[in-house]
Protein backbone atom coordinates (compact mmCIF):
# COMPACT_ATOMS: atom_id res chain seq x y z
CA UNK A 1 0.00 0.00 0.00
CA UNK A 2 1.42 3.36 -0.89
CA UNK A 3 1.40 6.25 1.53
CA UNK A 4 -0.41 9.33 0.25
CA UNK A 5 1.89 12.20 -0.35
CA UNK A 6 1.35 15.32 1.70
CA UNK A 7 1.03 18.50 -0.26
CA UNK A 8 4.22 20.50 -0.11
CA UNK A 9 4.17 23.94 1.46
CA UNK A 10 5.24 26.72 -0.83
CA UNK A 11 8.69 28.00 0.07
CA UNK A 12 9.08 31.64 1.01
CA UNK A 13 11.06 33.52 -1.52
CA UNK A 14 11.81 36.99 -2.67
CA UNK A 15 10.20 39.84 -0.68
CA UNK A 16 8.36 37.45 1.67
CA UNK A 17 11.63 35.79 2.71
CA UNK A 18 13.10 39.21 3.49
CA UNK A 19 10.12 40.18 5.65
CA UNK A 20 10.36 36.96 7.64
CA UNK A 21 14.07 37.43 8.23
CA UNK A 22 13.59 40.98 9.50
CA UNK A 23 10.77 39.85 11.81
CA UNK A 24 12.92 37.08 13.27
CA UNK A 25 15.80 39.46 13.87
CA UNK A 26 13.52 42.00 15.58
CA UNK A 27 12.06 39.32 17.86
CA UNK A 28 15.54 38.18 18.86
CA UNK A 29 16.62 41.72 19.64
CA UNK A 30 13.51 42.36 21.73
CA UNK A 31 14.02 39.12 23.64
CA UNK A 32 17.63 40.01 24.30
CA UNK A 33 16.75 43.53 25.50
CA UNK A 34 14.05 42.19 27.79
CA UNK A 35 16.47 39.75 29.43
CA UNK A 36 19.05 42.47 29.97
CA UNK A 37 16.60 45.00 31.43
CA UNK A 38 14.99 42.60 33.92
CA UNK A 39 15.89 43.57 37.49
CA UNK A 40 15.21 41.22 40.41
CA UNK A 41 12.90 42.58 43.09
CA UNK A 42 14.97 43.29 46.23
CA UNK A 43 14.22 41.05 49.17
CA UNK A 44 14.01 42.52 52.70
CA UNK A 45 17.53 41.25 53.32
CA UNK A 46 18.78 43.01 50.20
CA UNK A 47 17.03 46.22 51.27
CA UNK A 48 18.68 46.15 54.70
CA UNK A 49 22.06 45.62 53.06
CA UNK A 50 21.63 48.91 51.18
CA UNK A 51 21.08 50.90 54.39
CA UNK A 52 23.74 52.87 56.21
CA UNK A 53 24.97 50.38 58.84
CA UNK A 54 24.33 50.87 62.51
CA UNK A 55 27.29 51.70 64.70
CA UNK A 56 28.80 48.82 66.64
CA UNK A 57 27.52 50.40 69.85
CA UNK A 58 23.87 50.23 68.90
CA UNK A 59 23.16 46.71 70.15
CA UNK A 60 26.49 46.10 71.85
CA UNK A 61 26.89 42.59 73.25
CA UNK A 62 23.50 41.58 71.84
CA UNK A 63 25.11 41.14 68.40
CA UNK A 64 24.11 39.93 65.89
CA UNK A 65 20.60 40.67 67.12
CA UNK A 66 18.94 41.13 70.52
CA UNK A 67 16.52 38.51 71.78
CA UNK A 68 12.76 39.20 71.69
CA UNK A 69 11.57 41.74 74.28
CA UNK A 70 15.18 42.59 75.16
CA UNK A 71 16.26 46.09 76.10
CA UNK A 72 19.26 47.62 74.35
CA UNK A 73 21.02 50.83 75.33
CA UNK A 74 22.66 52.22 72.20
CA UNK A 75 25.61 54.54 72.28
CA UNK A 76 24.63 58.11 71.34
CA UNK A 77 24.78 58.62 67.60
CA UNK A 78 25.19 54.91 66.76
CA UNK A 79 22.06 55.20 64.62
CA UNK A 80 23.24 58.27 62.69
CA UNK A 81 22.75 58.32 58.94
CA UNK A 82 20.22 55.46 58.72
CA UNK A 83 17.37 56.73 56.55
CA UNK A 84 14.41 54.94 54.99
CA UNK A 85 14.37 53.98 51.32
CA UNK A 86 12.57 56.11 48.75
CA UNK A 87 8.81 55.71 48.98
CA UNK A 88 8.75 54.69 52.64
CA UNK A 89 5.30 55.38 54.13
CA UNK A 90 4.75 56.23 57.78
CA UNK A 91 1.49 56.81 59.66
CA UNK A 92 1.67 58.64 62.97
CA UNK A 93 -1.15 58.02 65.46
CA UNK A 94 -1.37 60.24 68.52
CA UNK A 95 -3.83 60.60 71.39
CA UNK A 96 -3.86 63.64 73.62
CA UNK A 97 -2.89 67.29 73.36
CA UNK A 98 -0.54 67.44 76.34
CA UNK A 99 2.89 69.00 75.88
CA UNK A 100 4.74 65.66 75.83
CA UNK A 101 2.54 64.18 73.10
CA UNK A 102 2.74 67.38 71.05
CA UNK A 103 6.53 67.31 71.28
CA UNK A 104 6.69 63.73 70.00
CA UNK A 105 4.33 64.54 67.13
CA UNK A 106 6.46 67.51 66.09
CA UNK A 107 9.65 65.44 66.27
CA UNK A 108 8.18 62.80 63.97
CA UNK A 109 7.00 65.46 61.52
CA UNK A 110 10.45 67.11 61.47
CA UNK A 111 12.18 63.76 60.97
CA UNK A 112 9.83 62.79 58.13
CA UNK A 113 10.46 66.08 56.34
CA UNK A 114 14.22 65.70 56.63
CA UNK A 115 14.18 62.07 55.53
CA UNK A 116 11.74 62.75 52.65
CA UNK A 117 9.28 60.25 54.07
CA UNK A 118 5.59 60.19 53.15
CA UNK A 119 3.91 60.92 56.50
CA UNK A 120 0.23 60.70 57.39
CA UNK A 121 -0.68 62.17 60.79
CA UNK A 122 -3.81 60.97 62.58
CA UNK A 123 -5.13 62.13 65.95
CA UNK A 124 -7.55 60.22 68.18
CA UNK A 125 -9.67 61.50 71.05
CA UNK A 126 -10.32 58.14 72.75
CA UNK A 127 -9.29 54.48 72.80
CA UNK A 128 -11.91 53.44 70.26
CA UNK A 129 -10.65 56.01 67.77
CA UNK A 130 -7.07 54.83 68.29
CA UNK A 131 -8.15 51.32 67.26
CA UNK A 132 -10.09 52.60 64.25
CA UNK A 133 -7.18 54.72 63.05
CA UNK A 134 -4.79 51.82 63.49
CA UNK A 135 -7.01 49.63 61.30
CA UNK A 136 -7.09 52.37 58.67
CA UNK A 137 -3.31 52.77 58.73
CA UNK A 138 -2.82 49.04 58.16
CA UNK A 139 -5.36 49.02 55.33
CA UNK A 140 -3.57 51.96 53.70
CA UNK A 141 -0.37 49.92 53.44
CA UNK A 142 1.80 51.86 55.87
CA UNK A 143 5.37 50.60 56.07
CA UNK A 144 5.53 51.78 59.67
CA UNK A 145 2.95 52.93 62.20
CA UNK A 146 4.30 55.26 64.89
CA UNK A 147 2.46 55.72 68.18
CA UNK A 148 2.90 59.02 70.03
CA UNK A 149 1.68 59.76 73.51
CA UNK A 150 0.76 57.64 76.48
CA UNK A 151 -2.84 57.72 75.30
CA UNK A 152 -2.24 55.15 72.52
CA UNK A 153 -0.64 52.46 74.69
CA UNK A 154 -3.69 50.71 76.15
CA UNK A 155 -5.20 50.21 72.68
CA UNK A 156 -1.89 49.36 71.00
CA UNK A 157 -1.51 46.50 73.50
CA UNK A 158 -4.60 44.94 71.92
CA UNK A 159 -4.42 45.80 68.22
CA UNK A 160 -0.73 45.34 67.43
CA UNK A 161 -0.94 41.59 68.08
CA UNK A 162 -3.71 41.33 65.49
CA UNK A 163 -1.43 42.57 62.70
CA UNK A 164 1.87 40.73 63.14
CA UNK A 165 3.05 41.70 59.65
CA UNK A 166 2.72 45.39 60.43
CA UNK A 167 5.78 47.11 61.88
CA UNK A 168 5.00 49.46 64.78
CA UNK A 169 7.19 51.96 66.63
CA UNK A 170 6.19 53.56 69.93
CA UNK A 171 8.04 56.70 70.97
CA UNK A 172 8.23 57.74 74.62
CA UNK A 173 6.37 54.71 76.00
CA UNK A 174 6.37 50.93 75.66
CA UNK A 175 4.10 47.92 75.60
CA UNK A 176 4.46 45.59 78.61
CA UNK A 177 4.48 42.48 76.40
CA UNK A 178 5.35 43.50 72.84
CA UNK A 179 5.02 41.13 69.93
CA UNK A 180 7.88 40.83 67.45
CA UNK A 181 6.50 43.62 65.28
CA UNK A 182 6.49 46.29 68.01
CA UNK A 183 9.57 48.34 68.88
CA UNK A 184 9.67 51.02 71.58
CA UNK A 185 12.03 53.85 72.39
CA UNK A 186 12.07 55.13 75.97
CA UNK A 187 14.33 57.16 78.25
CA UNK A 188 14.36 58.25 81.90
CA UNK A 189 11.04 59.94 82.60
CA UNK A 190 9.34 58.50 79.50
CA UNK A 191 8.63 54.90 80.45
CA UNK A 192 4.83 54.61 80.49
CA UNK A 193 3.75 50.95 80.09
CA UNK A 194 -0.03 51.16 80.26
CA UNK A 195 -2.74 52.18 82.69
CA UNK A 196 -2.47 50.61 86.14
CA UNK A 197 1.01 49.14 85.72
CA UNK A 198 2.65 51.23 88.41
CA UNK A 199 4.89 53.41 86.27
CA UNK A 200 3.43 56.79 87.23
CA UNK A 201 6.20 57.47 89.72
CA UNK A 202 8.80 57.15 86.95
CA UNK A 203 7.09 59.56 84.57
CA UNK A 204 8.39 63.07 84.04
CA UNK A 205 6.74 65.04 81.21
CA UNK A 206 9.60 67.52 81.34
CA UNK A 207 11.93 64.77 80.08
CA UNK A 208 10.12 64.74 76.73
CA UNK A 209 12.19 67.42 75.03
CA UNK A 210 12.62 68.21 71.32
CA UNK A 211 16.21 66.96 71.43
CA UNK A 212 15.33 63.69 73.15
CA UNK A 213 12.37 62.94 70.90
CA UNK A 214 14.41 63.72 67.79
CA UNK A 215 16.98 61.11 68.85
CA UNK A 216 14.18 58.69 69.73
CA UNK A 217 12.48 58.68 66.35
CA UNK A 218 15.79 58.37 64.50
CA UNK A 219 17.05 55.54 66.72
CA UNK A 220 13.73 53.72 66.61
CA UNK A 221 13.38 53.85 62.84
CA UNK A 222 16.99 52.75 62.41
CA UNK A 223 16.34 49.75 64.64
CA UNK A 224 13.22 48.78 62.68
CA UNK A 225 14.89 49.19 59.29
CA UNK A 226 17.75 46.93 60.36
CA UNK A 227 15.37 44.25 61.61
CA UNK A 228 15.92 44.75 65.35
CA UNK A 229 12.24 44.69 66.25
CA UNK A 230 10.16 43.53 69.20
CA UNK A 231 12.63 45.19 71.56
CA UNK A 232 12.93 48.26 73.76
CA UNK A 233 15.54 50.85 72.80
CA UNK A 234 16.53 52.70 75.99
CA UNK A 235 18.21 56.05 75.57
CA UNK A 236 20.21 56.69 78.73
Amino acid sequence: MSTPLRPRRPRASGPLLGVLAVASLAAALLTGCGATAATPTPTPTDAAALLTPLGAGFIGSASPSPSPEATVTPEPGSWAGVTPPVGYRVTLISAGTDAATTTVVQAVADWAAGAHVALTTLSASNDEEVGTLFDEAVAAGSDLIVGAGNGVIDTFMLVTAQYLDQQVLVVGAELPEPTANVTSVVWPGAVFRGTGLGTSGDLDPASVTPERTADAIEAGVASVLHGHTGIVVYLS
